[in-house]
């Protein structure tokens, strides 16, 4: 998903369509009175097909497209009743979207408000709350939180990675929220996109293999309205990795490669975009796909002519749902419909007709004058006017009852909050330190520097040693993440604090005295991002809210001026020198620099747990972790991977030194 989570409540939102005739075909009552048989859609004896057919049959296309709207949780906060009057079929919260205080019960409670909502309808159809559960339920503090996917795709581990979609199922689905904003299947093929770490790699086959998740978060067939699982996002369909980097945007203020355009053969967009859907529908049954904001330009076509993918029905409907047979329903991403070309009423024609089935059309702050209450008698009148028809309606809306069904809403609609209490739990966060542990990446190892030995003094400086919210990064509380961001877990400093038998000495930046025969471990890497202003050469966000006001640094791919310093000064001064990468990507190691390295290491993004970084430091574990990405010399390399005919990385694909 793409958000952005502007924390200011729009002051007022009109009650759109709440009057005239739309507000009684909207509330005429027609369930059956207290003792009568329920109605076929009532009824959770009958095949869902059939409750579905039903229901669909009863409702009139007011709330037929309500069920196609989805909301953002500010919107509606202040008046719940507005899912009431206009028959809202979701809400979701974006990245830092939370309740106050950000607790468990408060979003538990808060869903269940929203759902009362929903309920008080004439046919009492349920809500459907969607948020983004990308690397453990990050909006929530206390939450598990993961390692993000490009540490996943390291470890080699489908069965963990299974379990780990399970742990955030149980953990989201406890707080309120039954549908995940993930996974994200993408295949990233050049490490300038910001957001590489949300990828499990550049190889669709690790990608595809990584796909368990699928089945953790939702469960096999028939698990869905299980306590413990969510529906599951496939995202985003499709080639949000395969975008070109546009070096006229680097530095403008534009993005040079978010949300992009795929300048690829027909061949390779199949080979690298479409090939990660396949057993992501056919295989895992992911519940709900999300369009990317990307277009493709299919180069042996010659046309120049890229399209949307919003409004590609020649990949929405015909590839995914007809050829692939998908039966969940597509989910359009943060108003990314207006990003297609015409005036609104096109765009929502386009996107209708492409076949997006529900559309994420938030409001929520002042600077957005409209949303789901455009989106709502927009597409009402292009359905009055002929220009989209009542079957296209129908289909969309089939697709979500469906899945509102599978999930057992109609029968248990409130939260169950059977698991509240394991959230964040010492179990949780153990499988979380396993994933950290399994992911790291040796990737130099000079005279066996590791495993360290316990009883060693140990000197640990670098910008990431002791920063959990560089550990943790993008879309951990908030949209882009924050390095001031404070989550429960360990830093890495506190991992080896624990682990470590002899004296520890911290200094950022080596600033302080180095003890006599003390080994060295730097900790350097990125400061938080997410998608736009993580693309190397994209704008510097001067000013976030979501990190105490703190300007971000903009990203190069660099080590920065202040870690090259401390690892300089440690490797001089120290009997052996370690260096960990905490990153969302590959940096570039500088030969001057790397001769001084005695051990080099990708720890990737690990979460909140640091002591799975210490445990293969000292030999609790050992290094498995191989490299999901090629890992390259120069910046002027990208895009380089795995295959390419000049392929001279510094690190190639798969590389990973063992200390089993």
């Amino acid at each position: 998903m793409s958000s952005n989570p502007s924390s200011r409540r729009r002051s007022s939102l009109l009650a759109v369509l709440a009057g005239g005739a739309l507000a009684v075909t909207l509330l005429q009552p027609s369930s059956p009175a207290a003792g009568d048989d329920p109605l076929p859609y009532q009824d959770p004896s009958l095949p869902t097909a059939q409750r579905v057919d039903d229901l669909l049959g009863r409702m009139t296309l007011a709330e037929k497209i309500g069920q196609m709207t989805q909301a953002e949780r500010i919107d509606v906060d202040a008046d719940p009743s507005l899912i009431t009057t206009n028959a809202l079929g979701s809400v979701l919260s974006g990245g830092g979207s939370v309740p106050t205080p950000n607790t468990p019960a408060a979003w538990a409670d808060m869903v269940d408000r929203y759902q009362q909502a929903a309920l008080a309808t004439r046919l009492g159809i349920p809500l459907i709350y969607g948020v983004d559960s990308v690397h453990g339920h990050g909006n929530l503090q206390g939450a598990t939180v993961f390692p993000h996917n490009i540490g996943l795709g390291a470890t080699r581990d489908p069965k963990l990675v299974e379990k780990i979609g399970h742990i955030t199922a149980e953990e989201t689905r406890a707080s309120g929220p039954q549908w995940a904003f993930a996974p994200c299947i993408c295949v990233a093929r050049d490490d300038r996109w910001g957001r590489t770490y949300e990828s499990f790699g550049e190889s669709p086959a690790l990608v595809r293999s990584m796909e368990t998740v699928i089945d953790g978060l939702q469960g096999k067939k028939g698990q869905l309205d299980h306590a413990d699982r969510v529906l599951a996002s496939a995202k985003h369909f499709a080639g949000d990795g395969l975008t070109a980097y546009d070096e006229a945007a680097a530095g403008t203020g534009a993005y040079p490669i978010d949300q992009g355009i795929d300048k690829v053969s027909r061949k390779q967009f199949k080979k690298l975009a479409l090939a990660p859907y396949v057993p992501a529908v056919k295989e895992h049954r992911v519940g709900s796909v999300m369009p990317s904001f990307s277009s493709v330009d299919w180069t042996d076509d010659g046309l120049g002519n890229p399209v949307k993918m919003h409004a590609n029905k020649q990949l929405i409907t015909g590839w995914l749902k007809n050829q692939q047979h998908f039966k969940g329903f597509v989910i359009s991403d943060w108003r990314a419909i207006r990003q297609l070309p015409g005036d609104y009423r096109a765009q929502v024609k386009a996107s209708v007709l492409a076949g997006v089935d529900m559309f994420m059309e938030p409001i929520q702050a002042p600077n957005n004058p409209s949303g789901w209450d455009e989106f709502i008698p927009t597409l009402t009148d292009l359905v009055g006017d002929g220009e989209v028809p009542v079957s296209r309606i129908d289909d969309a809306v089939a697709r979500i009852l469906k899945a509102k069904f599978d999930l057992g809403l109609f029968e248990h609609p409130l939260t169950d909050r059977t698991h509240i209490g394991d959230i964040g739990s010492k179990a949780h966060r153990a499988v979380a330190r396993q994933a950290v542990a399994e992911s790291q990446v040796l990737l130099r190892n000079k005279q066996r520097t590791l495993p360290l030995k316990p009883k060693n003094k140990v000197y640990v400086a670098g910008s990431n040693a002791d920063n959990i919210g560089n550990q943790t990064a993008g879309w951990t509380l908030t949209w882009q993440g924050g390095s001031t961001n404070v989550v429960p877990g360990r830093t890495i400093l506190d991992g080896i604090e624990k682990a470590a038998k002899g004296d520890v000495t911290y200094s950022e930046k080596a600033t302080a005295r180095i003890p006599r025969k003390a080994v060295g471990v730097v900790v350097v890497g990125e400061t938080p991002y997410a998608e736009g202003f993580g693309d190397v050469g994209g704008p510097q966000w001067a000013y976030d809210p979501g990190d105490a006001g703190v300007p971000r640094q903009k990203q190069t791919m660099e080590i920065s001026t202040a870690d090259k310093q401390a690892i300089r000064t440690v490797c001089a001064r120290t009997t052996s020198c370690t260096v960990l990468v905490v990153s969302g990507r590959p940096l570039i190691v500088p030969p001057g620099l790397l001769r001084q390295i005695d051990a080099l290491v990708a720890s990737w993004l690990p979460g909140s747990e640091g002591g799975g970084v210490a445990d293969v430091l000292y030999g609790r574990s050992p290094f498995v972790g191989k490299l999901p990405v090629t890992w390259p010399r120069t910046i002027a390399q990208e895009p380089i991977n795995v295959g390419d005919k000049k392929y001279d990385p510094l690190y190639s694909y798969g590389f990973g030194l063992s200390t089993r």
